[in-house]
């Protein structure tokens, strides 16, 4: 049986776990992952890797929990490993605090992450404009170090990584047989995909030692996540703004919201800018489509558009991307029929 030639385009979070997961569960393929931008260059570098996850309006909350909850699970499994230093996987405990009692107060997600409860009165003290919150622990993966420990995965079983800016799909026709699109923003231009649009998110990464816990408050605007190597402070949600330089303004009352919560913070020392444009949509993009031009055929499977929810999603949707591209597998193994005349 010949091999199919599967090409993963796009080398943040959602391609090379796509390759990971393809290289696992797809037999007789090889893989190539190619983009112009890699680690540290991608948006999935800048995000803090909080194992949160948005709601998206379009998706029935049961595909989303089953998307979260996979993510988590493969993400537990490493921490629980030796891997875990490598990948950038940690456990951290912290609080989601709320000004106004929220109308859902137990989120589609409460029994995923660990130990959730309610806040108690005396952990709201810490929190005096606020009057409800929910504590639990959860995941945070870190991009700087998952992506290239992805990297050696996809390498590792075999798979080819190309440095190569793809201006249209077809560019990879007939040197590949299937092409999973994980490009991100760049489905604007490679798939015409108009709904998708950047939500500009800036944020400090300082160094703050002595903050072990996360705190995010509700509207997810503000958040102080304690990571490996350094705190991040955020956050922004400019929504179709392209602009990847740090505003200095924006830093100051980032860091200002971030004070107003966590005083100590005053004593942060080694700020550094940091912005990402989140690849939004209103729901994700997880579908084939059959490209057809003249006589020639070429199967994509998308799989982009997750938002802020780029890691706390990505390995769930990356199993169905890959069950996607089982099928297109499938369907170029099985003989056309004869004709008869």
């Amino acid at each position: 049986m010949d091999t199919v030639r599967i090409a993963v385009v796009g080398a943040g979070v959602m391609g090379l776990s796509t390759a990971v997961c393809i290289s696992k569960m797809v037999p007789g393929c090889s893989i190539t992952v190619i983009s112009d931008k890699f680690t540290p260059e991608t948006t999935s570098d800048v995000a803090a890797g909080m194992l949160i996850p948005p709601t998206y309006p379009d998706t029935p909350i049961q595909k989303q929990k089953q998307w979260f909850k996979e993510t988590f699970d493969h993400l537990f499994a490493i921490v629980n490993s030796a891997e875990a230093e490598d990948a950038g996987v940690i456990l951290v405990s912290g609080w989601q605090i709320f000004q106004s009692i929220p109308t859902e107060e137990v989120p589609y997600w409460a029994d995923v992450v660990l130990g959730f409860r309610k806040m108690t009165k005396d952990e709201l003290k810490k929190f005096p404009q606020h009057v409800f919150g929910h504590a639990f622990t959860t995941l945070k993966c870190e991009g700087p170090a998952y992506l290239p420990w992805l990297q050696k995965r996809v390498k590792g079983n075999g798979g080819l990584i190309l440095t190569r800016r793809i201006e249209d799909l077809w560019e990879l026709h007939p040197s590949f047989d299937i092409v999973v699109n994980c490009s991100g923003l760049g489905s604007r231009q490679l798939a015409g995909d108009s709904k998708i649009f950047p939500v500009r998110g800036q944020v400090l990464k300082v160094q703050a030692p002595w903050v072990k816990h996360f705190i995010r408050d509700s509207s997810g605007l503000t958040y102080i996540y304690p990571g490996v190597s350094n705190v991040t402070l955020g956050g922004t949600r400019q929504k179709g703004d392209w602009n990847l330089s740090p505003d200095a303004e924006i830093s100051k009352e980032i860091l200002s919201r971030c004070c107003a919560l966590e005083p100590s913070l005053r004593g942060a020392y080694d700020l550094r800018e940091k912005v990402g444009l989140r690849p939004t949509r209103p729901s994700v993009r997880l579908e084939k489509e059959l490209l057809a031009q003249d006589s020639r055929r070429l199967p994509v499977v998308h799989h982009y558009g997750h938002g802020s929810g780029g890691i706390a999603m990505h390995w769930g949707t990356a199993l169905e991307a890959t069950r996607l591209v089982n099928e297109c597998v499938q369907v170029l193994r099985t003989p056309a029929p004869k004709s008869k005349l």
